[in-house]
């Protein structure tokens, strides 16, 4: 998906079909706009400084249910809204530096630095498509909430740019909402995927005041539903068919796991590592591989496969997960097509679109491979009925045995476990929905 097909992408030079006075009209209507709209926010909420604990509690900021922090939460809780939590991503080009200073806030890299690593933003417009992506997944999950007879309001906000998460919380306390359960855009554990995101919610409750008054809990990770899973079920099934049909044998195809690659301490302490026996990848990659075990089971056993790693950032002298996806198309032997299943991401964002679709299928290429990338979930009804089920569980109070869940893995924790998914780098920052630290 092409960022210039939905921003449009005009020179105004009346290549487009644009008559020079036309253009001149619409760029003063515009600049008009611009001056009449309200001033857009760079800076994504302050790091908080504590959190609020109710008397007895161990857990802050949360329902009473989850208050003592039980590993799931099985009394029906009432809750007045959902806060879809995204990433976020610049809109344009003024907003792509900004945006990556909050990504890598308290990192210390100059804006020098930051250019540098802007340009696959900047190839396509300064237009990151995850906002877009967020607004369609907010409209099917009404929808669907809707279908489920689930009578809650959704709340959109982003950790590094408009809407931030302070503005959700804020616009769902001027509604009257003081209980909300949090939908990170994101299936697995570790730092960047699960933990910032608690940090992120307790910046944004202190940057509004409303520490002490909203409460939120957050639903488990959902590498194992099987709602999330049945997408890349599909998208395999059909890709290995595909390659069939081309004149493929079986022995001949293999299948690339993808997912972001972080920092081997990072992984080392995710999922819980005190109470699972993880692998040196530790829970990040322990539950991409019950994944994966569990996609190929479904669509395609026999077929060979590994999971792979992507878009790793950093200093060369800091050790990050391995292979990188081009290494190990590069390293493949007696393979003449693969198949690349971005598992670790839910919809084809930057790293999709740059790192997969851009440079892995040009590594394939090279090497002569037949290459197809499957889908991500992106509003697939099975997802969407995925994150409308992991609402209801909370809502029902559902007890652990009834859950949905297709891995070796069990169902994961509704209240994050202590110590879970620490940055050895960063320490422990306040953060909610989980035991201290």
């Amino acid at each position: 998906m092409s960022d210039t097909t939905t921003t449009g992408g005009c020179c105004g030079g009346g290549c487009c079909g644009t008559s020079a006075s036309n253009a001149v009209q619409q760029q003063g209507e515009q600049q008009q706009a611009e001056q009449q709209a309200p001033q857009r926010r760079e800076t994504k909420a302050p790091a908080a400084t504590s959190v609020h604990l109710e008397p007895g509690a161990a857990v802050p900021s949360a329902s009473p249910a989850a208050q003592a922090g039980p590993e799931h939460v099985e009394e029906p809780v009432a809750y007045d809204g959902i806060l879809l939590s995204g990433f976020g991503g610049p809109e344009g080009q003024d907003d792509v530096i900004p945006f990556l200073r909050n990504v890598t806030r308290g990192r210390g890299i100059p804006d020098e630095r930051l250019e540098e690593v802007a340009g696959h933003y900047r190839h396509f417009g300064g237009v990151s498509p995850i906002n877009e992506q967020n607004r369609e997944l907010k409209a099917a999950l009404e929808g669907a909430l809707a279908a489920a007879g689930v009578d809650l309001p959704v709340y959109w906000g982003n950790r590094n740019w408009a809407p931030y998460l302070d503005e959700a919380l804020q616009q769902a306390a001027d509604a009257g909402a003081t209980r909300l359960i949090a939908i990170p855009t994101s299936a697995y554990s570790s730092y960047s995927s699960c933990r910032q995101y608690r940090e992120d919610w307790a910046d944004a409750l202190e940057a509004t005041g409303l520490q002490a008054s909203m409460q939120i809990d957050k639903v488990r990770q959902f590498f194992n539903h099987p709602g999330f899973l049945a997408t890349f079920v599909d998208g395999v099934r059909a890709s290995v068919a595909e390659a069939r049909e081309a004149g493929f044998a079986d022995a001949e195809i293999e299948v690339l796991f993808a997912t972001h690659s972080i920092p081997t301490a990072d992984a080392e302490r995710s999922g819980a590592p005190d109470l699972h026996e993880w692998g040196p990848g530790g829970g990040y990659e322990g539950q991409h591989l019950a994944a994966a075990e569990h996609v190929m089971a479904e669509a395609a056993p026999g077929i060979a496969w590994q999971l792979v790693y992507q878009s790793r950032s950093g200093p060369a002298s800091q050790p990050w997960l391995e292979p990188d996806i081009n290494d190990a198309i590069e390293a493949l032997e007696s393979r003449k097509a693969i198949v690349i299943v971005p598992l670790g991401f839910v919809s084809d964002h930057m790293e999709v679109m740059w790192d997969l679709d851009e440079e892995a299928i040009e590594t394939a290429t090279e090497a002569g491979l037949w290459a197809r990338r499957a889908p991500t979930p992106g509003i697939d009804p099975q997802y969407v009925g995925a994150l409308v089920d992991l609402v209801q569980e909370r809502l029902e109070g559902r007890p652990e045995a009834e859950r949905k869940s297709v891995t070796s893995i069990h169902t994961w924790y509704d209240v994050c476990r202590p110590g879970c998914c620490e940055n050895p780098r960063l320490g422990f920052r306040p953060a909610i929905a989980g035991l201290q630290p």
